[in-house]
């Protein structure tokens, strides 16, 4: 285990999973029979030891942070997109001041929520998807941090939350990998997908924002979102069924817009496609998104794009194809994008945080089934995820500026 002094001086330490860490002292110690953890006391007995090297570290910013360096047993050959019980997690609180507390980290585990919290009774929630990737040389790589950071801010606003800063919301996720650094995959293996949550905590009876907000942040190790990985998907149009209406929240990353694609997700795929793509409500004939990705149509040598006007989620991977695909001397539209477009492209492809870029192999509409490139991996989509990935793992030159390193 490596570790570092934290923001207070504090204790860290790791939960009792696999290949559990020593537990140490970085500050005056507290009663025998307990140890600190980020200012709170737990039971010694309930925290079994395990002996380990130690070495002192410091991260890039004025924070130090916690790091371990023990492996994990994982089969990270068929590592897949599916929650991992790691060891830390980040929470932070705010009142009715509109401040967030400094943040702790505490063992991963269960969260306490009073049955009249805002979260469960108003869905006053968001959450944000970002992902840290193993270079070769063992350090680690966060992808545009603050493209998430400022969207939650954005979201909250809309959902009439507070928000962490963009300095605050960086820092807790520096801090959430570096204390579970060892779930990270090997280079080319995976990555590690981090998960900030921002709801109402506090209790709430009538239709209100809520007293109290949390912050936290979770990670799991993933491999690929599609089973098939990348290869193509199927897709089937949905008409009936829709993800966002204009002046709702389809632009903002909030827990109500997933759970309302469940239903259309669940016949989609008992008739054995991969995902929904969704139209808009108003024309019923303009592409939006998939279920939790973006979708681009190719044509030539232009890749167009539904633009993002409220009940589109603005991507960051979909910002960051967009500027990969400029660079490349494709034009890019952000416009309406119709059906007709779309069974008459040459290609089509999705992006997101979970699946980077999944070429599309079919289109089923109304009955009518589209094959692209006779069910391959077309050739835009196979620059453009070649492209990206190599600059999200470090394998090539950071020439957009996107990614932040963490020693």
């Amino acid at each position: 285990m490596e570790f570092g002094v934290a923001s207070h001086g504090a204790v860290l330490a790791a939960a009792p999973l696999v290949a559990r860490p020593t537990w140490l002292l970085l500050s005056p110690p507290p009663p025998a029979s307990c140890i600190q953890i980020q200012n709170r006391l737990y039971s010694i007995s309930s925290l079994p030891l395990k002996a380990g090297p130690v070495r002192a570290c410091r991260a890039s910013l004025a924070s130090s942070y916690t790091q371990t360096t023990e492996t994990v047993d994982l089969d990270w050959e068929n590592l897949g997109f599916g929650i991992v019980q790691t060891d830390y997690m980040y929470i932070a609180k705010c009142g009715t001041d509109g401040n967030f507390s400094e943040g702790e980290l505490v063992p991963f585990g269960p969260i306490a929520l009073s049955p009249s919290s805002g979260v469960l009774n108003y869905g006053q929630g968001l959450f944000e998807g970002l992902k840290a990737y193993r270079k070769t040389d063992g350090s680690i790589l966060l992808f545009r941090p603050e493209e998430n950071a400022q969207r939650m801010q954005t979201g909250a606003e809309r959902m009439c939350m507070p928000a962490p800063s963009v300095e605050q919301f960086i820092d807790a996720v520096k801090q959430t990998v570096l204390a579970n650094k060892r779930w990270i995959p090997p280079t080319g293996k995976g990555s590690l997908y981090i998960r900030p949550l921002l709801m109402g905590s506090g209790t709430v009876l009538g239709l209100a924002p809520a007293p109290e907000y949390t912050f936290i942040i979770f990670v799991s190790p993933v491999g690929n979102y599609f089973k098939e990985g990348l290869a193509p998907i199927n897709l089937i149009v949905e008409d009936k069924f829709h993800r966002a209406t204009p002046g709702g929240t389809g632009g903002v990353k909030t827990i109500g817009n997933y759970a309302s694609v469940l239903m259309a997700q669940k016949i989609a795929k008992e008739k054995g496609y991969s995902d929904v793509l969704y139209l808009d409500a108003v024309h019923k004939k303009y592409l939006e998104e998939v279920s939790s990705c973006n979708i681009f149509v190719v044509k030539g040598n232009v890749i167009s794009t539904p633009a993002v006007k409220g009940t589109i989620l603005p991507g960051i991977t979909r910002k960051s194809i967009i500027d990969v695909a400029l660079s490349k001397g494709f034009q890019v539209e952000e416009r309406l994008v119709s059906v007709d477009e779309l069974l008459d492209a040459d290609e089509v492809f999705c992006t997101g945080t979970a699946v980077v870029v999944s070429p599309v192999g079919s289109i089923t509409y109304q009955g009518k089934r589209v094959e692209y490139g006779h069910q391959g991996v077309g050739v835009v989509s196979q620059q453009l995820y070649t492209s990206l990935t190599s600059l999200q793992m470090g394998q090539t030159e950071d020439w957009m500026g996107w990614t932040v390193q963490l020693n």
